[in-house]
């Protein structure tokens, strides 16, 4: 599977484990920084053009992650076809994409241990849109509103 990540100083170190442990199992990770720990530096400025990646298809699934994936959660969300959720247990990594077509999962590199992360990773990633009609009805009143919030 072909995997962005991004992250700033909040998450850095919990986006160089994940970024491996998905190497090490054959993903192609792409990584859109930061490539250094910097305290200064600002999650909108990793995390949205890993939105744009995710938004065209040019990367399947997203992971974004700052100190609490918070920031992480509402700045990919402001993108266009992207649908992402802040994730700190099991049920929720899975079921954000059977029944929500989730495609970024938000991690606070300081609120989740990097075992736990692991773990609604893979769920996140072993997960499948169902595409039921109410889920389908659903993400076309999402698409209407993205549309019409983009022609203001």
């Amino acid at each position: 599977m072909r995997i962005g990540i991004a992250a700033d100083h909040g998450g850095f170190y919990l986006k160089k484990i994940l970024a491996q442990r998905l190497m090490d199992l054959q993903n192609e990770v792409i990584d859109f920084g930061a490539t250094q720990l910097n305290d200064e530096d600002d999650f909108p400025d990793f995390v949205v053009p890993l939105a744009r990646a995710v938004a065209r298809g040019e990367v399947e699934r997203g992971l974004a992650i700052c100190g609490s994936g918070v920031g992480a959660s509402v700045a990919a969300n402001k993108i266009p076809g992207v649908r992402a959720g802040l994730i700190t247990e099991i049920f929720s990594a899975h079921q954000g994409v059977e029944d929500d077509n989730m495609n970024v999962l938000c991690l606070g590199g300081r609120v989740v241990g990097d075992e736990l992360a692991w773990e609604l990773v893979r769920s996140f990633l072993g997960a499948k849109y169902k595409g039921a009609e109410r889920f389908n009805r659903r993400l076309e009143k999402i698409s209407a509103l993205e549309r019409i919030e983009v022609r203001k």
